[in-house]
């Protein structure tokens, strides 16, 4: 344990000034003590948290030992604790060295057990989301409050921004689809923070069995959906900054392509491309390095389309995939991962016939209305 807070440590003290920095209006959730410390004083606190869970430059768990909460055991994600591993990989802990127990959601369960909740009197989520149903800590949030309901334990939400909170695009997941990339009935780019989507999956019977979790947002200060947020950390080790963040709702549909999208470089989400890519004018090569092992097409010269240096643009858009498809007139383009992204059977079908993005959007709009006045209610900004 002591390693992981030295490895934290590493992370964060290159960006400390920058989150200061950054934070100096907005102020998330965890900011707001005077809030949630009286909620969690004298009890057994669990904590759903990642390298992201920041006041400033201090991590939570920190900043609660300090103010003598009592963390029993410390949940985490996908890409560990220090949010450096690669993704899909599986995260195990094999010793404790510290006061609190640190248990991964994303290896051997998904859902914390009865027996890893005993002895919670409280939990306590705090990570930050990008705004993308596929982005799976919004999943973890969704089992860490089914088992919280199932136990009788109370949850709170330390709210935090959603850089693509602006607005809310893609089509709807059909739940025979529904995986761990996908969980809810809701588009690709939801336009919600984890606080208000963790009410809509509370409030809709979403959580097995139509439980209801008793739950409680802290909410953020100075913050809107029309406000631009710049993440004063990486949220994960292949969103490397604002412009990844912004293109990611759109490139991760690739992930289910034979495209790469530029995993094992320093741009990756900015760049798509395949050794076989038809147009040889742009290039890149991955590499393995932390937090992408084994990026597709490893060592081998990838050509392609690139976003680098570009302006962040937050939309979502299509016409990259199917102009991809287009060039490179393959039968193997789709691998059986993109329906669950997409969260349809559809859209394959859609873009191998021809359609255009604007022929596609219009079979979407109906689902995307609905959600959009659903979504009205659970708002809790601007």
């Amino acid at each position: 344990m002591q390693r992981l807070y030295f490895l934290l440590a590493l992370i964060l003290l290159g960006c400390a000034n920058k989150a200061q920095e950054r934070t100096s209006t907005i102020l998330p959730g965890a900011y707001q003590t005077e809030v949630y410390l009286p909620l969690l004083e004298g009890k057994k606190v669990g904590l759903t948290v990642n390298h992201s869970s920041l006041i400033g430059s201090t991590h939570l768990t920190d900043s609660l030992l300090k103010h003598g909460i009592q963390i029993t055991k410390v949940f985490t994600p996908e890409h560990g604790f220090t949010g450096t591993i690669s993704d899909g990989v599986q995260v195990e802990y094999d010793s404790t060295e510290s006061s609190f127990e640190l248990i991964s959601l994303y290896g051997k369960n998904k859902k914390p057990t009865d027996q890893q909740l005993t002895g919670l009197d409280i939990m306590v989520f705090d990570i930050q989301d990008v705004g993308a149903r596929f982005y799976t800590y919004i999943s973890t949030m969704h089992y860490a409050m089914e088992a919280c309901a199932e136990n009788n334990i109370p949850f709170i939400i330390l709210d935090r921004p959603n850089p693509n909170g602006s607005y809310v695009d893609g089509p709807a997941l059909d739940t025979a689809l529904q995986s761990f990339v996908g969980m809810h009935p809701i588009p690709i780019v939801h336009g919600m923070t984890v606080g208000e989507l963790a009410q809509m999956i509370n409030e809709e019977g979403w959580l097995k069995g139509q439980t209801k979790v008793d739950l409680r947002v802290v909410k953020m200060k100075n913050w809107n959906h029309r406000m631009r947020y710049s993440l004063p950390v990486n949220p994960s080790p292949n969103l490397p900054d604002d412009l990844s963040i912004a293109l990611y709702p759109s490139l991760c549909l690739f992930e289910g392509t034979i495209m790469s999208v530029g995993r094992g470089t320093d741009y990756a989400f900015q760049q798509i491309g395949h050794p076989e890519y038809p147009d040889t004018t742009y290039s890149f090569t991955p590499n393995s390095r932390e937090g992408a092992k084994w990026p597709p097409y490893e060592d081998q010269l990838c050509y392609g389309k690139s976003w680098i240096d570009q302006e962040p643009e937050y939309e979502f858009t299509l016409q990259p995939l199917i102009d991809a498809f287009q060039l490179m007139n393959r039968e193997d383009f789709f691998n059986n991962y993109f329906k669950r992204l997409a969260g349809t059977n559809s859209l394959q079908k859609q873009i191998e016939e021809g359609q255009t993005e604007e022929e596609i959007r219009s079979s979407w709009e109906p689902e995307l209305s609905n959600f959009k006045k659903k979504r009205e209610q659970y708002l809790l900004y601007e």
